[in-house]
């Protein structure tokens, strides 16, 4: 049986999608992905929506940032969070079709 056309195998790329997947494992990373694709908060935001301390909404970022999926910018006191990854979207949309919609 001849497989249909795919990537070619690349080792270190699957082990790196395994581990970003795994970081997004998380509900309260899932809110704040879904947050962050509609718009850019601070922890303090994202942690209050979440129902989280920020220093945990804290360590979630610097998990997922650590993926590239998000930067940050400080505006005076403030610094708020934006997506980086412009591919988080799509994979939002298939979590979103499968485990939010009726």
């Amino acid at each position: 049986m001849k497989l249909k056309e795919t990537p070619e195998y690349n080792g270190a790329a699957l082990e790196q999608a395994a581990e970003c997947l795994k970081v997004l494992a998380h509900p309260a990373r899932i809110r704040i992905v879904q947050l962050l694709l509609r718009g850019r908060y601070t922890v303090g935001e994202l942690a209050e929506d979440c129902g989280i301390p920020s220093n945990v909404a804290s360590e979630h970022l610097r998990l997922m940032q650590r993926c590239g999926f998000f930067v940050s910018e400080r505006e005076g006191r403030n610094v708020y969070y934006r997506i980086a990854e412009p591919h988080l979207n799509k994979i939002m949309d298939c979590i979103e079709g499968r485990f939010f919609e009726n």
